[in-house]
């Protein structure tokens, strides 16, 4: 699944090619993704101007006058940049077209995604009750130390909970966890305010990174200019079970969490 580097790489692909360009039309092919496609959002977004395109978690923004078509990759969506005006593929749902020719083309073969309008995008249901961005001021180790006070629930899962932070994936999770030294498994409110500030650092360091370098290839990933990451070639724990830990040599172990792949050193995480 596109996690945030890859979402904020797709923003900041497109964003050029769309800001400030009017939408000469817009073409939906198959509206049936994981919500329905609304019937009028080309009434709301036709002969309209893109004014800018921003990112809250997972979600990406195309924000006009009068208000934003919300989108989301889902597990296998991406959007390209077309400038040939190429036939579009068995999974290109949804045709952006611009008064510059670029078509903004969405593709998803698993249609988890989503291509939604609001009136007013921080007060719809699915982003206002959203954590803070992790690369964001609000973000800090105070914060998750109130937070996880009493709290039962393995540090993993918090961090990956988007009402506490948005973004940290699963993938970001195992690799934030092994720079921080703090074992996966650790209830949440048993962790110290010291390592909840390493952990915070470990998250931001490791997300700039990926978005640095364009996103982490997965199979279904592919950016707006149909190069996939390559923050995978960087991954220190994800992906590498019974590998030697790059700090101790130890072999990495993988354990399940919430049906998700977990990878840590033993002797590294604490």
């Amino acid at each position: 699944m596109p996690e945030l580097p890859e979402v904020e790489t797709t923003r900041r692909g497109i964003a050029p090619h769309c800001e400030g360009q009017t939408i000469a039309r817009i073409t939906v092919r198959n509206g049936r993704l994981r919500w329905p496609v609304p019937e009028d959002i080309a009434a709301h977004m036709e002969g309209r101007i893109i004014r800018t395109v921003d990112r809250r978690a997972k979600y990406l923004f195309l924000n006009l006058d009068h208000g934003t078509a919300i989108i989301h990759l889902g597990m296998s969506g991406s959007l390209r940049v077309i400038t040939d005006n190429s036939t579009p593929s068995t999974h290109d749902h949804i045709d952006l077209v611009l008064n510059s020719g670029v078509i903004l083309r969405f593709n998803d073969p698993r249609r988890f995604g989503c291509w939604l309008w609001s009136d007013s995008a921080a007060t719809h249901p699915l982003i206002a009750n959203l954590g803070p961005e992790p690369l964001s001021a609000d973000f800090s180790g105070g914060m998750l130390f109130r937070l996880s006070r009493s709290k039962s629930t393995p540090v993993k899962s918090f961090i990956m909970d988007g009402h506490v932070v948005v973004g940290v994936g699963n993938i970001y999770a195992n690799e934030a966890l092994f720079k921080a030294g703090i074992h996966p498994r650790r209830k949440a409110g048993r962790i110290s305010l010291d390592r909840y500030h390493r952990l915070v650092e470990a998250i931001r360091e490791i997300l700039s990174a990926a978005i640095l370098m364009g996103g982490t290839t997965l199979r279904d990933f592919v950016n707006s200019d149909g190069k996939p990451g390559y923050f995978a070639q960087s991954l220190l724990v994800y992906g590498r079970t019974g590998e030697p830990c790059c700090e101790c040599a130890t072999p990495l172990k993988e354990i399940r969490m919430n049906g998700r792949s977990t990878v840590y050193c033993t002797r590294c995480q604490r």
